[in-house]
């Protein structure tokens, strides 16, 4: 039997660096394909935030990965599928039927990267005792976090090459997604060799529930479970809201009420500066709760993912774009963002202990991602109705409910912490 922690610096980087380019290439940069391909902004909206839904109802088929198979499988198994799927966007871009044939492809892609999502979860928290689970939280999201900027930034920026290289859209975007299913494939490759097999072990078996329905029963049955869900759904009731509109207020021209900078100098600011906050962020929080537990460190978690908000505020209500006031409002942002999540992390594996984690934590991840999808669909009209100085004070009054809610939720106060015994649910 292979130790649990074995070779983790070599397949927690990778494996999760593997889970978040597909989800970047799917929500985010399928919008701008399309919108360089000549299809109206009417039908991006409409086809695009549909394929948000696969994250949100994965919790529906999660046990059928605890059921069948070892996790190890499922995830190779899915990153292939992502790979193939990416392909054949590629090449069925130059089609004249390419809008249909691509929403294809990258709804196989959602399907296949969510329920990647929730094996490569699940392999996380069996594959690592709970002391090295927190410690690597930070270096997880950072890599999961470095793989959006890989989709988002270089892969776009591969893609503005080309359309200048060739001078044709769709050549150009059908080399760069044949390009992402390569690199997808490469990944897929390295996770094969980088992840040890331990999950054939008598113990890990033993852990499998016995139905479908089980999982579901026994994750409601979970002590304090009403009051944890309310507060993972608040968790990031501002900053959901906050990230939709960051970007437009900093484009938006002045008269708008923006700051007027240019798309070049966002990226610049977000891609570098702020890339850099959000990995010491990530990290830092890991190492501190693997020291101290998470009862020490969550609500400074809390006040410093929430903090930021009201530094957006200040900008709007003064109009100030000074690049020193903005950059130091994103290196806030980043940072508080860092490292919160590594803290809220490291609490829904605490939700998702015991028998079923996989399914737990993708039932928890699940409500996760509704708490973001939810307050995002009215963030813009928020922003419309109130301005964005308006907008920017009402998120920092959204950071209440979570701040309240985190006094009722109950955990182990060294939970996380290295060498603590007895933390589970």
């Amino acid at each position: 039997m292979i130790q649990k922690d074995k070779w983790a610096w070599a397949w927690v980087p990778i494996l999760y660096f593997t889970q978040g380019l597909p989800y970047v290439m799917v929500v985010t940069v399928s919008v701008i394909m399309y919108k360089k391909l000549g299809i109206s902004n009417a039908d991006i909206g409409l086809y695009t935030s549909w394929l948000y839904l696969p994250w949100v109802i994965k919790p529906l088929w999660s046990p059928f990965l605890d059921l069948k198979s070892t996790k190890r499988n499922w995830f190779l198994l899915m990153q292939l599928i992502v790979s193939l799927s990416f392909l054949a966007i590629g090449f069925t871009l130059p089609t004249n039927i390419f809008f249909v044939t691509t929403l294809a492809c990258f709804w196989m892609a959602a399907f296949a990267s969510a329920t990647n999502d929730i094996a490569s979860d699940g392999y996380y928290m069996i594959g690592l005792t709970q002391e090295k689970q927190s410690f690597f939280v930070g270096v997880r999201s950072t890599f999961y976090k470095l793989s959006n900027v890989t989709g988002q930034g270089l892969l776009v920026i591969l893609a503005g090459f080309l359309e200048n290289y060739y001078g044709d859209n769709t050549k150009a975007w059908s080399v760069t997604m044949i390009c992402a299913a390569v690199m997808m494939f490469i990944l897929t490759v390295a996770n094969y060799f980088a992840t040890p097999k331990f999950e054939s072990s008598e113990a890990i078996t033993l852990e499998k529930p016995n139905s479908f329905l089980e999982v579901f029963a026994s994750f409601f049955k979970k002590p304090g479970i009403g009051m944890a869900l309310a507060f993972i759904l608040f968790f990031r009731l501002g900053e959901s809201q906050l990230v939709k509109m960051a970007s437009p207020f900093l484009l938006d021209p002045t008269e708008a009420g923006g700051l007027g900078y240019s798309t070049a100098e966002v990226g610049t600011i977000y891609g570098t500066v702020g890339v850099i906050m959000l990995t010491i962020g990530g990290i830092l929080g890991g190492i501190l709760i693997s020291k101290h537990g998470l009862k020490k460190w969550f609500f400074p978690m809390v006040l410093s993912l929430n903090i930021p908000n009201a530094f957006y505020a200040f900008l709007a209500i003064t109009n100030s774009n000074s690049i020193a006031a903005v950059v130091t409002t994103v290196i806030l942002e980043q940072f508080g963002y860092g490292f919160a999540i590594a803290g809220f992390m490291v609490y829904l594996i605490y939700i998702a202990e015991g028998v079923s984690k996989t399914s737990h934590y993708a039932l928890a991840t699940g409500f996760m991602a509704l708490g973001m999808m939810l307050p995002g669909l009215i963030s813009g009209y928020m922003q419309e109705w109130l301005g964005y100085d308006g907008f920017f004070i009402w998120v920092v009054i959204a950071a209440l409910p979570s701040i309240i809610l985190l006094k009722f939720i109950k955990y182990p106060p060294d939970y996380g912490k290295k060498g603590a015994e007895n933390n589970t649910a």
